[in-house]
């Protein structure tokens, strides 16, 4: 989710700012294409390690869980990593009050966000699941009419 978001920042001139742990960093390519498209857009695009500054005048706030499938062997090291990261209500205070939080969902409550955030007035995460579906219903229609890759 995080190179796709850079990537799409970097083309739609947006101005991203991801926090992670130091070692969690985004892939340094993906970064860089993400900057380079930057140059043409005017996107600002900012790899950070203090989530508080991230959020600082965030229009959302976006978490994903923080091991994937596949890294099954370091969920309790990414958790130690990533725990300060944690979407809660201290850190959604720390961003605009009109912020929105987002998730691809599904989320581990307690985990990358709390249920406060999650099921808060500030959670569009239901509605960005709907959204997702019908997204997906016109994707699979420009694929099988032969018009997609």
């Amino acid at each position: 989710v995080c190179h796709s978001m850079l990537l799409l920042a970097g083309t739609m001139g947006v101005h991203l700012r991801v926090a992670s742990p130091p070692g969690y960093e985004p892939d340094a390519d993906i970064v860089a294409q993400a900057r380079q498209r930057a140059t043409a857009s005017g996107a600002e695009i900012e790899i950070l390690h203090d989530p508080h500054e991230a959020v600082r005048e965030a229009d959302a706030v976006y978490t994903d869980v923080w091991a994937s499938m596949g890294q099954e062997a370091e969920a309790e090291k990414r958790r130690r990593a990533f725990g300060p990261y944690q979407v809660n209500a201290e850190l959604m205070s720390r961003a605009p009050r009109d912020a929105v939080f987002m998730h691809c969902l599904p989320a581990r409550r307690g985990e990358e966000v709390t249920d406060e955030v999650i099921d808060g007035p500030q959670s569009i995460v239901l509605r960005q699941a709907a959204n997702r579906m019908h997204l997906q219903k016109g994707i699979l229609v420009w694929i099988l009419n032969g018009e997609g890759p």
